[in-house]
């Protein structure tokens, strides 16, 4: 006698019970699924969820405005004019302060920078200059300013020696001030690029 080579299966030929058998289990298993399953991820948020408020500087405090505060700039006969601004909390607090670059409205020239921080008292009163961070008299203007986590940068022209006349700055540095111990501490390369 002969053994075949595959093995009598016939427990394995489908009857329609089977079919049905395996139908409901399968419905069993999609329904069951369904109920355990978690809400389905959306990459928009539905209207009854609210995003957590950013942890940075609270909403309802706005950043002091710099019109209207006396900067210590000597314009004679011209007004100071804030030429940017840039706020952000600096001393970590949760307040912002507004830093503002000044100068006076000349008529004629580039009139030299003063790069001032503004805050303003916890009840809200109005803004104040508390700090100085570029001096008019070192003859600096800034091209750029910006302020990110705590740090103010800019972007200060300026010139190599008193002999450059005052049209053309010949040396630019990039620098930043970060409020260490009570006091805004400079962080400027040890090089200054030459313009």
């Amino acid at each position: 006698m002969q053994h075949p080579a595959v093995p009598d299966l016939s427990h394995t030929h489908t009857r329609p019970i089977h079919w049905v058998a395996t139908a409901t289990a399968v419905a069993g298993v999609v329904a069951l699924s369904s109920v355990l399953q978690p809400d389905a991820a959306t990459a928009a948020q539905s209207a009854d969820r609210t995003a957590p408020a950013p942890r940075s500087a609270p909403a309802q405090i706005t950043p002091p405005d710099p019109a209207g505060v006396a900067f210590p700039l000597e314009c004679g006969p011209v007004k100071a004019v804030v030429q940017k601004k840039a706020s952000g909390d600096l001393d970590g607090d949760g307040r912002p302060e507004t830093v503002a670059v000044v100068h006076c409205d000349a008529p004629m020239g580039t009139p030299p920078d003063g790069v001032y921080v503004l805050t303003r008292s916890t009840d809200g009163g109005k803004a104040r200059v508390v700090a100085t961070l570029v001096d008019p008299k070192e003859r600096r203007t800034a091209t750029e300013l910006a302020v990110r986590d705590g740090v103010v940068r800019a972007t200060l022209l300026g010139y190599s020696s008193t002999d450059v006349p005052s049209c053309c700055p010949d040396v630019t540095d990039d620098v930043k001030w970060q409020w260490k111990n009570g006091a805004f501490v400079s962080d400027t390369p040890s090089q200054a690029r030459t313009v």
